[in-house]
């Protein structure tokens, strides 16, 4: 049983809350503002800290302030606000805010936001970290389906190693942020994260730019260049597409993992480095070394840590939720369009062929110019069917799953709707367009009331 402690000066969203809490298996402590909780942790340890944003006299952010400098280590301090402002997001994440959420908040959203702070490492990507404000990827914590759980899960193993990591996954899949939350994750996390894509890069001019070369190494070459094994000293490098790599860059790739060091060009001198190599590709490595177009003995260096990312068409419950994570961050602030069931309907139905890439960039899209707060399918112009007609979905899987797709996005749209219209449930209802009786035969349905 965890102790969790509720910061709100709203009697009644206080009490529901920690009725809420309750009924988790966790014991709820009250605080009816901001003195009154530094008062209680100062005498008795919390594991969460439910905050309000808006509080007379001290308020949240205020209050979080004195919470840093009376806790060490801060506990998971989840910021909650009825008025979501990309300002006050911001800010309350700089301060150490494990998560910033929007009122009412659901039961399902309690228990999954707990699931995230009372133990990180199941959630999957080992949370946000107190004290210093990072910036958050855009897949961070918006990967519900069981495929990328596996997946943080590898990462986390991953990044308590030093050996390389070798990230498998079609184009668009999220490679690099895979690399950069091994990065983050990992003992290297101080240290710099450098990415250089391989198939980017001319042959002639990608040797430089791994291993640096001197001065009148060759025409053009006017000053030293570090190159990017040096400048990743410490830290980790990132080589992107590395199956496009020529094969005399390879062997010196190959040099460098084994013995430590690299040889800028034009020099004799060799330079020790400490870096930690992860390398992407979208190709099969095992394939090409078949053909003789990658190194076998670099093939097996690299393969010692494999991370396969699956497609988002196998990715299921994720199109949903990044769907929505990509309108928000599209979004001028308190402004993000939200999607109808039929265009929930027609994202699942889509193969994804550019995975998470396509999707970010067709939600870019419609923030931009559908001309309605709710997009529908017309405003995606996709084709229906092509992933079930090329056998890659279940053929009932859209009758099993698709209700309940459906009920969460209609549990989004009334949180959001009430959130914009400050509790007032006839404001709501205009938002949505619906009558005030569906409003609280819904509200009553998904707990939210």
């Amino acid at each position: 049983m965890a102790r969790i402690l509720i910061v709100d000066d709203d009697d009644a969203f206080r009490e529901s809350l920690a009725e809420t809490v309750a009924s988790l298996g966790h014991q709820a402590i009250e605080a009816g503002g901001g003195a009154q909780a530094l008062d209680i942790v100062a005498g008795r340890p919390v594991d969460t800290i439910f905050l309000d944003h808006r509080m007379p006299g001290m308020d949240g952010l205020q209050t979080l302030i004195g919470l840093r400098k009376t806790l060490d280590p801060l506990p998971p301090v989840v910021v909650l606000t009825a008025h979501a402002s990309g300002g006050n997001t911001i800010e309350a994440m700089r301060l150490g805010a494990f998560d910033h959420l929007t009122k009412p908040i659901s039961r399902a959203a309690v228990g999954e936001v707990l699931a995230r702070t009372l133990n990180p490492e199941a959630a999957g990507d080992g949370g946000a970290r107190h004290g210093a404000a990072e910036p958050v990827d855009d897949l961070e914590m918006v990967d519900p389906s069981d495929a990328m759980r596996e997946v943080h899960k590898r990462i986390g193993l991953a990044a308590a190693s030093a050996a390389p990591v070798l990230v498998l996954g079609e184009t668009g899949t999220g490679k690099e942020l895979v690399a950069r939350a091994l990065h983050r994750h990992s003992t290297r996390a101080d240290g710099p994260f450098v990415a250089i894509n391989c198939a980017a890069i001319p042959k002639d001019l990608l040797e430089s730019e791994l291993f640096g070369h001197v001065r009148g190494a060759f025409t053009g070459a006017i000053g030293e260049r570090l190159g990017c094994f040096r400048s990743a000293d410490r830290g980790v490098l990132l080589l992107d597409e590395i199956g496009d790599m020529a094969l005399g860059v390879q062997a010196k790739i190959l040099r460098a993992l084994q013995e430590g060091e690299v040889t800028p060009l034009g020099s004799h001198r060799t330079v020790k480095v400490d870096v930690r190599v992860v390398a992407a590709t979208h190709r099969d490595l095992a394939a090409a070394v078949r053909e003789g177009s990658f190194r076998e003995d670099l093939y097996y260096r690299l393969d010692v840590l494999t991370l396969r990312i699956p497609p988002l068409r196998e990715r299921l419950a994720d199109i949903l939720p990044l769907a929505e994570h990509f309108l928000r961050r599209a979004a001028a602030p308190g402004a993000p369009k939200s999607l109808s069931a039929s265009a929930a309907q027609a994202l699942l139905r889509h193969s994804w062929p550019g995975n998470v890439r396509e999707l970010r960039n067709l939600m870019e899209r419609c923030q931009a110019l559908a001309r309605h707060r709710v997009i529908g399918a017309d405003d995606m112009s996709l084709e229906d069917g092509p992933a079930a007609e090329s056998g890659r979905l279940p053929a009932d899987w859209l009758d099993a799953e698709l209700p309940a797709a459906v009920e969460r996005l209609e549990r989004e749209l009334l949180a959001h709707a009430l959130a914009q219209a400050a509790g007032n449930r006839t404001e709501a209802a205009r938002r949505l367009g619906i009558h005030r009786q569906l409003l609280y035969r819904k509200l009553t349905q998904y707990g939210l009331g």
